[in-house]
């Protein structure tokens, strides 16, 4: 099975770390479980992922505490803390939380750092099947510039893909579905995006002969490895951390165009989380509903859909409010999301930007943007949609219906807003 068959459709899920940071405990994780089992699992949402640092005992908040004593195995390989993650007890693992995550129809997911525990390195443990040992494998001038949990690995050094496939082996065991690992796609603070670690990964999945898809972080990822990507990966970051600021949302036009004619099946240009609902529970940022207007948040998941990014919700899900339901459960924006193609940049100017794409049953679709500070008239032509004649149209978020429109596609959009609309050929 090719690893592109493991995305066929850009993934939607839950990830902890907007809400929890490096924190999440086992019940918080089984509580948005169980959400999303109930409200959201019908239309499509499927990942339960639990962020960085599940193996560190003492995590505080999204500020990790410096060259602390982790949680191992005896090869070498970070484990969950059991004082978070009760079921873990035992050298259980992820095992009795992963398949409390599969009994509710959902897949379960995890975060990982790139390389080997420094702790491993220095105490110079085992590597499974090598006779190889952590300090034989580690880069030691190649480690994250935020974070001290680990070294890189060597791809050149006997023991390497060992290294690798043992830690996908014991993923497999523990029933992972999706796995994120950080400090890889572009480590702009050490030497690049790391593209003999990212080849070792892969071959350690496809040796694990689990599906499993594979999530790099944090970005900018360079366009210039785009085929290199493709050919190892499911979805790549194309930002740094994306947080509820404009700027950060306006920067996201820019990041789309770039990436424009990317998306496909098993092969996903990731915008990175949303940051919506109640965020920043246990963090260094304040605990908080999402600091985007209702404009701004349509505006987010308008571009977020149109693109065909990964959707992976930020928020404690628990404490969502109709309104923050209702953006993720709009059955008409969903489809576009799974099954529309061709999305393209058709307009910029000044505020005013138009995104197109193609549905698979000829409609298309038009997502009006207003990125400017006064309400503005944003306009698409009909041929700029490629349908000759009349059309009838719908605004996916309001339901309101418009038509026959026989020449363009108009409408007043406020700052920071956005309008999304289908259109079918009379």
């Amino acid at each position: 099975m090719n690893h592109r068959d493991f995305a066929p459709t850009p993934p939607m899920g839950w990830n902890s770390w907007d809400c929890y940071g490096a924190t999440v405990t086992e019940e918080e994780v089984r509580g948005n479980a169980d959400y999303m089992a109930r409200h959201l699992k019908e239309y499509g949402w499927e990942y339960v992922v639990v962020d960085i640092q599940w193996y560190e005992p003492g995590a505080v908040s999204d500020l990790y505490r410096p060259f602390v004593r982790l949680e191992t195995d005896a090869y070498s390989r970070l484990v969950p803390a059991a004082n978070r993650f009760p079921s873990a007890e035992g050298g259980r693992g992820f095992k009795p939380l992963s398949d409390y995550v599969h009994s509710l129809g959902l897949k379960f997911g995890i975060h990982i750092m790139r390389g080997i525990p420094r702790q491993a390195v220095h105490d110079d443990t085992p590597i499974k099947g090598t006779d190889r040992t952590a300090r034989d494998i580690a880069h030691t001038c190649s480690f994250c510039g935020w974070n001290t949990d680990m070294y890189g690995v060597d791809a050149k050094k006997e023991g390497a893909q060992e290294y690798y496939n043992s830690l996908f082996e014991l993923y497999a065991e523990w029933g992972v579905d999706y796995v994120k690992v950080d400090d890889i796609a572009d480590s702009w603070l050490h030497g690049g995006t790391h593209l003999a670690e990212i080849e070792l990964i892969r071959k350690a999945i496809d040796h694990a002969g689990r599906p499993m898809v594979l999530s790099l972080s944090p970005g900018p990822a360079p366009v210039k490895h785009a085929d290199f990507f493709e050919a190892n990966a499911n979805l790549w970051r194309m930002t740094d951390d994306f947080w509820d600021r404009w700027p950060l949302l306006l920067d996201m036009f820019d990041r789309c165009e770039a990436w424009e004619g990317r998306p496909k099946p098993g092969s996903w240009p990731d915008c990175d989380m949303l940051p919506l609902g109640r965020i920043g529970v246990r963090c260094s940022h304040p605990d908080r509903m999402t600091n985007f207007t209702k404009d701004e948040q349509l505006t987010m998941m308008t571009l977020w859909t149109i693109f065909r990014s990964p959707l992976m919700f930020g928020g404690e899900m628990r404490d969502n409010d109709e309104w923050t339901l209702s953006l993720l459960t709009n059955r008409d924006v969903l489809h576009m999301h799974r099954s529309s193609f061709g999305a393209r940049r058709a307009s910029r100017i000044g505020g005013k930007v138009v995104w197109v794409a193609e549905g698979p049953d000829g409609e298309r679709y038009a997502a009006l943007f207003n990125t400017g500070e006064e309400a503005a008239e944003v306009s698409v032509t009909l041929a700029e949609l490629g349908i000759d004649g009349a059309a009838d149209a719908k605004e996916l978020w309001t339901g309101k219906a418009l038509g026959p429109l026989n020449d363009a596609l108009s409408a007043a959009i406020p700052p920071h807003g956005a309008a999304l609309y289908r259109l079918t050929a009379e």
